[in-house]
């Protein structure tokens, strides 16, 4: 059958109204935003049916394999008991960045046996069109970005392997890019008489890493040998090609931005959302902008607001002593290593808001709990090709456990991060339901998990490790922002201007709130926005030298502080020394006769190597004498922020001369 008018329905069950697909952002009915369901037609069947072909008398064949759902307001034809082929998209549902999910099934013809299985969250833009190859997007691919999508598929390999599915990472056809992120289209089952290892990985790889960029082609094609010559482990790859991904990530500049803020909303009688940084609260120098958190607490007046606040300043404190151990490493620490390390912390702020409802007797639903997301960049200090140590910023790590969201915003896109806690999710990966199916619970959307409800053993987490190497947005917001898909239907309105320096990230946390409260309005909001900025035509201006006199004075200064400087203390004294610090809540709620003090983790998982002398300032003095004033003072603010911050005040217009526009 061939369709000759392409008609959409609205998304809304009860108004199912036709609309224009191509024109239309809303329903006219009824105002609901309109979602263009684009899905990817899996088996052979499918690639043989015409465009224009209308199946089901609901998808439209929009081109080879891809279909759009006319309908998506319906519920999608789900059988009674699922196909073992789907099951494994169900269980890897906790991968969805990177990998498609089941959407439903559909029958081509009447009477026909099989039916064709439809995904959902697939590379394929609004517009319908797929996303390009891997080897389509190789040679234009900056040398970071090459790194970045074969550090990816390398962390699949696992997950995937477990479950007989490592095929899916060698057919180049269903490796796509969106942006830095890899993407499949489907999965492939390896047959049980195929036994497919790192061989057949580095294989694959070693025609990529011919024309890789130069500056990573000599370590990328040592990689790339060992895994095709040698029975190489797992481990060893992955450690040697994090540390090419760091190294050639630290060349590049980074400029952050951040900002928050928490709104009480128009019809709650009081704010349970907590966030950091919020413009309402201090400032804590040591951790912006390394640290932005939001929580949506749980268990109203006394409970929620409680609980959220409590979590942001417990994370605040285990955050600096982390930092602290990290930034003191003189070798890089693992992905792996850093990842526990949070999980740890996070299972500690669990149990400081478990423990306060214990000493409350709160029982059920008195419990009082909250989501979190948090993201942490890691400023750790890499070697790289050029030889020059940076302290790179680069390395973000991301947690969240409820329904508090992130998302990573580009000019081009937006993509949802993190995975929601709620009975939904746990459906499917249970394997008890498609995602669809299971949204119609009436239940669908209460949480599984979330800070403080049961003891720490219980809570299952993911940090997930990202490196930003384009100019983007994080956004982490609570749900009375992300309700009813808000953020993916109005980003380009609300991030487009700020990465194209129209609008400040203050105005864009305060227009993101406004509407959340005009379109949700049913909960409180918080907000947080990073900006990322790598673009390096922005940070390497022309500038006037400082005059003699202040650079010489500078120098002098410098000098005499070394002279006095003394050997600082171990960082396993500093973190203890946060053992015994009393945290001020500041609530204004007569909760506890008791002052709450959060534990911090000792610091024994990262190794602290023996520390040498601190010649660095030294180094920055040398910096302003050979390299010219701005490339100086840009190294001082880097290494001794504090000194910079120091002279600024001290000679803000000679300083302001010599600095870029911002800085």
């Amino acid at each position: 059958m061939i369709s000759t008018q392409l008609i959409v329905y609205c998304i809304n069950p009860s108004c199912n109204s036709p609309i224009n697909p191509m024109g239309d952002s809303f329903c006219a009915s009824c105002q609901t935003p309109l979602v263009h369901r684009y899905l990817w037609a899996t088996g052979s069947l499918s690639a043989q049916i015409p465009a224009g072909t209308k199946v089901a008398d609901r998808y439209e064949v929009i081109s080879h394999q891809i279909w759009l759902d006319t309908q998506p307001g319906l519920p999608p034809d789900v059988p009674e008991e699922l196909p073992k082929e789907v099951i494994p998209y169900l269980r890897l549902y906790q991968e969805r960045l990177h990998l498609p999910q089941a959407y439903a099934f559909a029958c081509y013809l009447e009477g026909d046996t099989t039916d064709i299985l439809l995904l959902e969250n697939v590379p394929i833009d609004e517009t319908g069109n797929i996303y390009p190859t891997i080897v389509e997007a190789w040679e234009q691919a900056t040398a970071v970005r090459q790194v970045y999508w074969l550090w990816q598929i390398l962390q699949l390999w696992t997950p995937l392997s477990e479950l007989g599915l490592s095929r899916s990472l060698l057919v180049v056809d269903n490796l796509r890019v969106e942006g830095w992120c890899v993407r499949l289209l489907e999965l492939y089952q390896t047959p049980a008489d195929e036994k497919l290892s790192l061989q057949n990985l580095g294989q694959c790889w070693q025609f990529w890493v011919a024309s890789a960029k130069a500056s990573v082609a000599k370590g990328l094609q040592n990689i790339v040998q060992q895994m095709c010559e040698t029975e190489v482990e797992l481990e060893a790859i992955n450690i040697q090609l994090n540390n090419l991904l760091l190294a050639s990530a630290a060349e590049l500049p980074l400029v952050l931005k951040v900002a928050g803020s928490t709104d009480i909303g128009p019809v709650m009688a009081q704010n349970e959302d907590a966030c950091y940084p919020n413009a309402l609260s201090d400032l804590d120098e040591a951790l912006l902008p390394h640290l932005s958190i939001v929580c949506d607490g749980i268990g109203g007046h006394e409970g929620g607001e409680v609980a959220s606040k409590l979590a942001v300043q417990s994370v605040k404190l285990q955050i600096r002593a982390f930092l602290t151990e990290v930034t003191e490493q003189t070798a890089l620490v693992s992905p792996e290593l850093l990842q526990e390390q949070l999980e740890a912390s996070l299972r500690v702020i669990n149990n400081v808001i478990c423990a306060r409802n214990n000493e409350q007797k709160r029982q059920g639903k008195e419990r009082m709990a909250t989501t979190i997301v948090m993201a942490v960049q890691v400023p750790q200090r890499v070697q790289t090709s050029t030889g020059w140590q940076s302290n790179n910023t680069h390395e973000l790590y991301l947690a969240n456990v409820g329904d508090s969201r992130a998302y990573w915003i580009t000019r081009n896109y937006c993509q949802l991060l993190t995975v929601d806690d709620d009975v939904a999710t746990r459906e499917v990966r249970l394997a008890k339901s498609l995602y669809r199916k299971a949204l119609l619970r009436a239940d669908a959307s209460a949480l599984t998990q979330a800070l403080g409800t049961k003891d720490a053993e219980s809570l299952r987490l993911k940090v997930q490790r990202l490196i930003v190497e384009e100019d983007g947005i994080l956004l982490l917001c609570s749900d009375g922002l992300s309700d009813n898909n808000w953020v993916e239907q109005s980003w380009q309105n609300y991030a487009i201007p700020v990465l194209t320096g129209e609008l400040t990230v203050e105005d864009a946390v305060a227009n993101w709130i406004n509407l959340a409260n005009e379109k949700n309005g049913h909960d409180n909001t918080s907000v947080v926005l990073t900006y990322y900025r790598v673009s390096p035509e922005y940070l390497v201006p022309v500038t006037p030298a400082l005059p003699e006199e202040i650079i010489e004075a500078e120098i002098q200064k410098e000098l005499e502080e070394l002279e006095e400087l003394e050997e600082p203390i171990s960082l396993t004294e500093s973190s203890r020394s946060l053992l015994d610090l009393d945290l001020d809540l500041d609530l204004d709620l007569d909760i506890s006769e008791e002052p709450f003090t959060s534990p911090v983790i000792p610091p024994t998982l990262i190794r602290k190597p023996k520390r040498g002398k601190p010649l660095v300032r030294l180094g920055v003095v040398l910096a302003l004498l050979v390299g010219g004033a701005s490339l100086g003072l840009f190294a001082w603010w880097q290494i001794n922020p504090q000194g910079f911050q120091q002279m600024c005040r001290q000679f803000p217009q000679k300083v302001q001369q010599a600095c870029p526009p911002g800085k």
